[in-house]
């Protein structure tokens, strides 16, 4: 239906009223066939998590339990983690080893520990943000939604700040940090951004190494979640990030990033390996907090995933795998777009080279009546909003659609329904009008 029809809003009320009743009859026709398909969070597919399985079979009871340095993972210690497995999520990150700590089996946790020390403790000897009047976090949007909940769990007040083809808009970033020390951070996710799939521009990273911010401890969350997860194998079709911490170094702002990594989408989600990045400064100010905290993470499957892995080719190697699995889904979606869709003026969409997600804008105050209408068919997406502080898209367009758990067969049969609903919602919006 999308192809040889002009846009949607050119269309007459006569029209665009014979075309409801068309789309309404093959919406009933989609609801009988009693889908049930969920592309509602980013989460890799059996298929993905089947490939990872030999990585089971590389410690047995007969292995070798003694870490590079002669120590045994069985026992307590080791704070900050195996020096090889410190090497894995440097490389990953694309730091050195030494601005290194590896956690336990997800970085989420590390970024809700980062802002909860900060609350209660304070960063680097500055006061805890508990004790100020007002604390306040920069948020690009659309955005992580799990981002968003951890500052609004702590009673941070989030900013919107809105989102480019190369990252965050910053000129606002730039005047309201220099100008405003209550802004105490800001969250990122600059390779293969949530959810639009877009990576920061050289020029965005180092304006951001280059902030002067009025608040001594304000910190940049960069959550590097999709650092190796390009969908082709080319190098030309893959995205490069500028490693923040040497532009953060070279701009004389040395403690100012947080970066965050892990092997949740690598290896395993939930059982995968979590890391930060930092300076030398903020890594001796973390490992205080560390010292009480635990005694140490799991250091068994930090050898694990070193001796499976065994260097950076051996990860490119395992990521080729997921990108032969994740590529197909991507096209399904991008190819019933493109043809149900173009040129109708009722929606626009991402074509990003990596990550999980592809971006979706509906018109104007579309978005929640088209997640309702999938839902009802059969097919749950992450709820509209969600991408925005606070729940709030303030056009009530953005929609995240996330590929990866279904089979690029159920992908195609899930994007059918969901063009028809974009198309069926944006005339009842025309209709409305």
């Amino acid at each position: 239906m999308g192809d040889g029809m002009k846009p949607y809003q050119e269309l007459s009320r006569e029209e665009l009223l014979t075309l409801k009743e068309e789309l309404e009859k093959a919406y009933e026709e989609e609801k009988a066939k009693g889908l049930k398909l969920d592309m509602s969070r980013g989460k890799p597919s059996v298929a993905q998590l089947d490939m990872g399985m030999d990585i089971f079979d590389v410690l047995n009871a007969e292995s070798d339990m003694t870490s590079m340095e002669g120590i045994d993972v069985r026992n307590y210690g080791v704070l900050d983690g195996l020096t090889e497995a410190k090497h894995m999520m440097a490389d990953i990150m694309g730091v050195s080893a030494e601005q290194v700590i590896v956690y336990g089996n997800a970085s989420l946790n590390v970024m809700y520990d980062a802002v909860s020390s900060a609350m209660t403790h304070g960063v680097m000897g500055h006061t805890p943000w508990c004790r100020l009047d007002k604390v306040k976090f920069l948020c690009p949007a659309p955005g992580y939604d799990r981002h968003f909940a951890i500052t609004q769990h702590f009673g941070i007040e989030m900013i919107t700040v809105p989102m480019t083809p190369q990252g965050p808009d910053m000129d606002m970033v730039e005047r309201l940090v220099a100008e405003d020390e209550s802004i105490k951070g800001i969250w990122c996710v600059p390779k293969y951004s949530n959810p639009q799939g877009y990576t920061y521009s050289d020029e965005t990273v180092r304006r951001f190494a280059h902030l002067k911010p009025a608040a001594g401890d304000f910190r940049i969350f960069w959550d590097n979640a999709y650092a190796v997860h390009h969908l082709y194998d080319e190098e030309e079709r893959q995205d490069k990030l500028l490693e923040i911490l040497g532009e953060c170094e070279k701009a004389g702002n040395p403690d100012m990033v947080y970066e965050f990594a892990s092997t949740s989408k690598i290896s395993f989600s939930g059982a995968g390996v979590a890391a930060i990045a930092t300076s030398k400064a903020n890594l001796e100010c973390i490992r205080k907090t560390l010292t009480i905290q635990t005694i140490g993470h799991d250091k068994i499957n930090q050898l694990r995933h070193v001796r499976y892995f065994k260097d950076f080719e051996g990860i490119k190697a395992h990521m080729r795998k997921h990108a032969a699995l994740m590529r197909p889904k991507f096209e399904a979606v991008e190819n019933v777009l493109d043809r149900e869709l173009s040129g109708l003026g009722i929606g626009q969409w991402t074509k990003p080279r990596g990550g999980y997600f592809i971006s979706f804008d509906s018109m104007e105050g579309c978005a929640k009546a088209i997640v309702a209408k999938c839902r009802e068919a059969g097919v749950v997406l992450t709820g509209a909003g969600a991408t925005y502080p606070y729940g709030r898209d303030p056009k009530d367009s953005n929609i995240r659609i996330a590929p990866s758990f279904p089979t690029p067969e159920e992908m195609r049969m899930a994007t059918d329904l969901f063009v028809l609903c974009v198309k069926l919602v944006s005339v009842e919006k025309l209709l409305g009008e």
